[in-house]
């Protein structure tokens, strides 16, 4: 209750009687009487309590005396702006060398730290410092300014207050109703407070640099310029105490205003929604929140989302509850202006099973609506841009019709594009599955039911009537997860990301691994791709460059996944989330190490901004990769070994090792033409089928593959060459002419022999368990691998040169490593 106290001191400090009993307060509003208990948790815990809603009833006084109690109200608030931007600005001072110093050596906060300290505050400055300069502006005139400016300079202050007796009379409602307009700036740095304040705290224990500059920095106030000392942790509460006092002032304001004043109303309406969004806020509060229905039942909110509901009449955009012992699907609907939800379905978290999977293909009709809908998303988002710079209001009605079927278009795409699924299992049976486009959102909310779920013990069986008409209380996401409707304030990236991820340590089994990048912004393009699963081990490397054309970006997500051992759900071993700004991303490669809980990753990012190209309203067909030329198949991958030859070969050694015969058995033709489809199709799907079908069929469509290359591994000009090679007496010699020859090979046909040299070798090392040598080896890949001009008729020797070529390269005992990407111009960045 020490809010109200302080709002009623506040109102009573400035002659203004406080709220009653009788008044329309929020303390006795339907809110706190039916959603929250005053022993609830969360609420000591928020930093924005729920402000009184004072009385709506104007003082009886003379409108004389009124409207001179009014401009003494502006005059404060004038003052008070003018204070609170000086804040700002002190708090702002040292944001562009924490940036600075974040990309040397020695960094006092990383990047994110700097975005997530000072997140919002530019756009805060900005809002009250257009507010400030209209409000003064209206209430002196440009003459008066220029008065006021004098009087300054000659520091008498009471030429300064002549300013302020104007005419009572002047309109200011229509700037304060702008303004709270634009108090949705304040909603991202509320949920951000918390997390800034505790990295300051942080930092200021374990820095002294940090400390030193946190604790004293210095502002100038007044026009004797009185230098005052501040604290950051104080500063960056400054934004919560101006926000919180909003609707009080304005309450004032209004208060002080004739009700036939043309101020009035507009005033009016700006209180409503400046307590409104501070109404708000508190719902959107990230604690736990809790909800006393009317049989007595206490349930506490953890998290909400829209979701994707998949049922058998077809796939509906849904509003996702998790309490502390349900999980609620609602439907929102709206009567007139007033929202509501619909019940669905729910589910005890007691004995909740819950399950996740990538989603198919889907058919090619939709996959060439999904095109037709991206292109014409982005030719709305073209007319939109084109209409704002002509000069069209951002209200107009041109506008608003290209902003609406932008939204229909990016729900039907949030509806339709395959994304992910969570199945979920009742112990009474009862199952339902939930699409959630992102890997990151969909590990997020598996944790979260994971954890509530073992936690429950029994479930009291709900009020669905009551939680159900709670939610629109308590709900802490307001609209879908739509790129058209956020805000545009915040830096994006507009152009092609290149994310190159290397490997990975901290794994404490050998596992085979793919790591999952998604970005956000506008979907015109694909906004999700993956690595190539990883050899088993602990300490996987991939080295594959993933690019991404963007539009609107601010997020790039990074998800590692282990491959299941069995035909079991994979293992989703981290997840971490990288902020993109365009100030700080640059041509030349970065290269960082993030950590993803247990585990570290590296990877290596770099962005070229550029105009983009509309996207193609039919889906892309995937390149072949059979009878195709190596080195095309490479390009298009942007690797140095193809993913099919890394696939196959990280399968045979993950299963195949120990299997008798290996390379030397065929497996079922029929396998082998499925897998050889899948890789020319989907590799996705090929990856998948390689888990289950029989080993000695990935081994033989690894076979395969090297014998339908248009043009052999090792191209047949260097033939003669071997052949005379292997006649060479001196052991010593023959290697390095041997070495001389590999190393004057394209840099794919050579990477990509290495590769295969380097995982034979291993092959042998269990030749007591699956019989194959060395020499049995050679044999089986030699022909495949080197070919001899088309003019040779002497097929013996042909296959003596093939086999001796390749048997004494598996010999060779300084066999360069092979690289699976061209080396990058790295500038190093700090962990």
């Amino acid at each position: 209750m020490e809010v109200y106290r302080e709002a009623d001191h506040y109102l009573m400090s400035n002659g203004i009687s406080p709220v009653t009993e009788n008044s329309n307060d929020l303390r006795d509003s339907d809110l706190l009487q039916d959603v929250f208990n005053a022993e609830t948790d969360w609420v000591s815990h928020n930093p924005l309590q729920t402000l009184p809603c004072v009385s709506y009833t104007p003082i009886a006084d003379s409108p004389d005396d009124l409207l001179q109690k009014r401009l003494v109200v502006l005059k404060g608030l004038l003052t008070s702006e003018e204070i609170y931007l000086t804040e700002l600005e002190t708090l702002l001072t040292p944001m562009k060398a924490l940036k600075a110093a974040a990309g040397t050596s020695q960094p006092l906060l990383s990047i994110e730290e700097v975005w997530t300290v000072f997140y919002q505050i530019p756009e805060l400055r900005d809002l009250h410092k257009d507010f400030y300069t209209s409000l003064k502006t209206r209430l002196h005139g440009e003459k008066g300014l220029d008065q006021e400016d004098s009087s300054r300079n000659q520091g008498t202050e009471e030429s300064a207050l002549i300013l302020y007796k104007g005419d009572p009379q002047v309109p200011v409602g229509d700037l304060f109703l702008k303004f709270v307009n634009q108090l949705g700036v304040y909603r991202g740095f509320i949920d951000n407070y918390e997390n800034a304040l505790e990295i300051v705290q942080k930092c200021m224990q374990s820095d002294q640099r940090f400390r030193t500059l946190a604790e004293s920095m210095m502002s100038f106030k007044g026009s004797d310029r009185v230098k005052t000392k501040y604290t950051m942790e104080a500063l960056l509460y400054k934004p919560l105490d101006r926000v919180m006092k909003t609707t009080l002032v304005l309450h004032e304001l209004w208060n002080n205003t004739p009700p036939d004043h043309h101020d009035s109303v507009l005033l009016q309406e700006a209180l409503r929604l400046s307590s409104s969004f501070l109404s708000g806020v508190n719902e959107r509060s990230q604690c736990k929140r809790a909800v006393m229905l009317s049989k007595g039942e206490r349930r506490q909110l953890i998290r909400d989302r829209f979701v994707v509901d998949v049922c058998e009449s077809g796939q509906n955009l849904r509003h996702l509850f998790l309490y502390a012992d349900l999980l609620l699907c609602v439907k929102l609907t709206s009567t007139g202006r007033q929202a509501h939800y619909r019940f669905c379905w729910y589910l005890p978290l007691v004995g909740l099973k819950l399950q996740w999977a990538s989603e198919q293909l889907p058919s090619s009709e939709c996959q060439i609506k999904i095109s037709k809908t991206r292109a014409k998303m982005y030719q709305l988002k073209q007319a939109l841009q084109q209409q704002m710079k002509g000069g069209k209001g951002s209200f107009s009605r041109v506008v608003e019709r290209l902003r609406r079927k932008l939204e229909e278009c990016e729900l039907w795409l949030l509806t339709n594009t395959p994304s992910f699924t969570l199945d979920l299992h009742s112990t009474s049976g009862k199952s339902h599955t939930v699409r959630l486009y992102s890997l990151y959102d969909l590990d997020e909310w598996k944790e979260a039911i994971e954890i509530q779920s073992g936690k429950c013990i029994e479930t009291v069986p709900p009020d669905l009537l009551s939680v159900t008409g709670s939610c629109i209380k308590l709900r802490m996401t307001q609209q879908p997860p739509l790129h058209c409707v956020k805000s545009n304030e915040k830096p994006h990236v507009c152009g092609s990301i290149y994310v190159m991820v290397h490997s990975a340590c901290g794994l404490q089994h050998p596992s085979s691994v793919y790591a999952c990048v998604e970005v956000d912004g506008f979907e015109f393009y694909h906004r999700r791709k993956q690595t190539c699963l990883s050899a088993f081990s602990v300490t996987p490397v991939w080295d594959e460059e993933l690019v991404f054309q963007v539009d609107g970006a601010q997020q790039l997500f990074l998800v590692v996944v282990s491959q299941s051992e069995s035909d079991s759900q994979d293992n989703i071993l981290g997840r971490a989330v990288l902020l993109l700004d365009p100030d700080i991303m640059f041509k030349k490669w970065k290269k960082l190490t993030r950590s993803l809980g247990q585990i570290d990753v590296t990877l290596s990012m770099k962005y070229l901004p550029h105009p983009l190209e509309p996207p193609s309203c039919t889906p892309l067909i995937p390149e072949p990769v059979f009878c195709v030329q190596i080195a095309q198949v490479a390009k298009q991958e942007g690797v140095l070994v193809p993913h099919i030859v890394r696939s196959c070969v990280e399968e045979v050694e993950r299963r195949g090792l120990n299997e008798e015969g290996i390379y030397r058995i065929s497996g079922a033709s029929r396998e082998i033409q499925e897998l050889k489809h899948a890789f020319n199709t989907n590799y996705r799907e090929a990856v998948s089928k390689l888990r289950s079908l029989d080993v000695n069929a990935v081994s033989g469509t690894l076979k395969l593959y090297f014998r339908e290359l248009p043009l052999a591994l090792i191209p047949s000009d260097h033939f003669q060459g071997f052949s005379v090679a292997i006649d060479i007496a001196d052991p010593y010699v023959r290697a390095n002419h041997m070495l001389a020859v590999l190393q004057a090979l394209p840099d794919v046909n050579r990477n990509t022999l290495l590769f295969l040299l380097h995982h034979l070798r291993r092959v042998a090392e269990k030749q007591e368990q699956n019989k194959m040598s060395l020499s049995n080896l050679a044999t089986v890949f030699g022909p495949s691998l080197l070919r001899p001009p088309v003019d040779r008729v002497d097929i013996s020797q042909e296959v003596e040169v093939q086999v001796q070529v390749i048997n004494l390269y598996l010999q060779c005992h300084n066999l360069p490593e092979p690289l699976l990407t061209k080396p990058l111009d790295l500038e190093e960045l700090e962990t």
